[in-house]
């Protein structure tokens, strides 16, 4: 389970640490096998431990590519899927045209999000977070029954 807020920092080649708290998980989960794709609402990348991709991509690929909004999901998330590697540092390199599509620079967030993260710039996820703040619940919203049953 991958969770936690991380901020950190990426190299002109694109390279940043993985925190260590995380890197034994994915050395045996996953064998330092990461996926990256983007996110089709947000400008973010979410990376997935490489079996965990390989179960969502089997998802995606079945879905009927006749529906123009399915289509749309499997050429945007499968299309931009890049198997990338941890290094023995536990570093991963982010292909340029990943980072350019997230607007990635020096200053990165990498969020845990269970079974993914999202990598974001850090002004964006500053920017974002502030908004899903200011919007909270509003009286009138309708809470999905999913979250109804959940204590916090």
């Amino acid at each position: 389970m991958f969770r936690g807020i991380n901020m950190l920092s990426m190299d002109t080649k694109g390279r940043f640490a993985v925190p260590s708290r995380y890197r034994a998980r994915l050395q045996e989960d996953a064998d330092n096998r990461l996926v990256a794709t983007i996110d089709t609402e947000d400008l973010c990348l979410l990376l997935y431990p490489l079996p965990v991709w390989r179960q969502i991509e089997q998802k995606i690929e079945s879905l009927p590519s006749f529906d123009r909004r399915t289509r749309r999901v499997q050429r945007l998330l499968i299309g931009h899927a890049t198997e990338l590697d941890m290094d023995a540092n536990g570093r991963i390199l982010l292909p340029s045209l990943l980072r350019e599509y997230a607007n990635l620079e020096k200053r990165i967030m990498l969020i845990g999000q269970g079974k993914k993260f999202e990598i974001w710039d850090e002004d964006n996820w500053n920017k974002g977070r502030d908004s899903w703040l200011q919007e909270g619940i509003k009286d009138n919203d309708v809470i999905p029954e999913q979250l109804q049953d959940i204590s916090l």
